[in-house]
């Protein structure tokens, strides 16, 4: 397997596949790299190198006690890029993932990055407050750790159907789907699985999205329930110096993964890798 060692000492698994410009892809929560193989192979295939780790406490990474943070999660991002010393990277980040890459800009500038992906993402911030009133409850965030708690393996069953919005009347969510979300889910540890929730709750990175300097595509769905779309792309969009917002008609937290969803997102990011 190959992997980069964090500046704690933790490893953190990568995949790589093809040659050419570069394409990091980084997966929301609780996925790992394996989320973004339809994405990997398809850039691999057009001429790019398509790249995703495993976060830190998911997937094959170690499972550390300490460190699901995103300032951690930047610095563990940073290390893959320096490791493999890649430049004009565009970077692509899904949900929790989204907050990963804004964060490492907000750290460490743009100056290995030419564009940037922000797909179903939690960027600016989750939390509903006076700032930001179409934001989720601190219930909601609380419910969440208590189900992992709880019973984890039921509770990531339950949650899979929200998250690609499968009860939907024109859902083409599939039970492959659902399958492999709970897959993945199960390979998150339960201490990683809690202390994100928290991460993702309380983090806001207003700052961090107010540093980017490249061009940034925006893509969410209107039928996100797990993200909201008002409380995030669109406020994001409005703080992004160079921002195109494209919002899936439909589309899930997962859309990405979805058929139908997952063929458009191809389109619109082959289109903007080729911009």
């Amino acid at each position: 397997m190959s992997t980069v060692t964090a500046r704690d000492g933790t490893e953190i698994f990568y995949k790589s596949w093809g040659e050419g410009p570069a394409v990091v892809f980084i997966h929301g929560w609780p996925l790992d790299a394996d989320a973004w193989d339809d994405q990997l192979k398809l850039v691999a295939e057009n001429g790019y190198h398509g790249i995703a780790h495993d976060r830190r406490g998911h997937g094959r990474s170690a499972q550390p006690w300490d460190g699901y943070d995103f300032d951690t999660f930047a610095e563990d991002l940073n290390c893959l890029l320096t490791h493999l010393d890649l430049r004009d990277v565009v970077l692509v980040g899904h949900s929790m993932g989204g907050g990963e890459l804004a964060r490492y800009i907000g750290l460490h500038g743009a100056g290995r990055v030419s564009k940037a992906v922000l797909l179903s993402a939690i960027t600016p911030a989750m939390l509903r407050s006076e700032g930001n009133p179409q934001g989720v409850p601190g219930e909601v965030f609380d419910d969440i750790r208590n189900g992992i708690l709880r019973e984890r393996s039921q509770y990531w069953q339950e949650l899979a159907g929200q998250f690609f919005s499968a009860d939907a009347p024109d859902s083409r969510a599939t039970q492959g789907n659902k399958d492999a979300f709970w897959y993945m889910a199960m390979h998150q540890s339960i201490k990683a699985g809690v202390d994100c929730v928290t991460a993702f709750q309380y983090t806001d990175f207003t700052d961090d999205l107010r540093r980017f300097t490249v061009p940034t595509l925006v893509v969410h769905g209107d039928d996100d329930r797990i993200v909201p779309l008002e409380a995030t792309a669109r406020r994001a969009a409005g703080l992004l110096p160079d921002a195109t917002l494209k919002v899936y008609e439909g589309g899930s937290h997962g859309l990405a993964l979805v058929p139908g969803d997952k063929e458009r997102f191809h389109e619109d990011l082959l289109a903007f890798l080729g911009s």
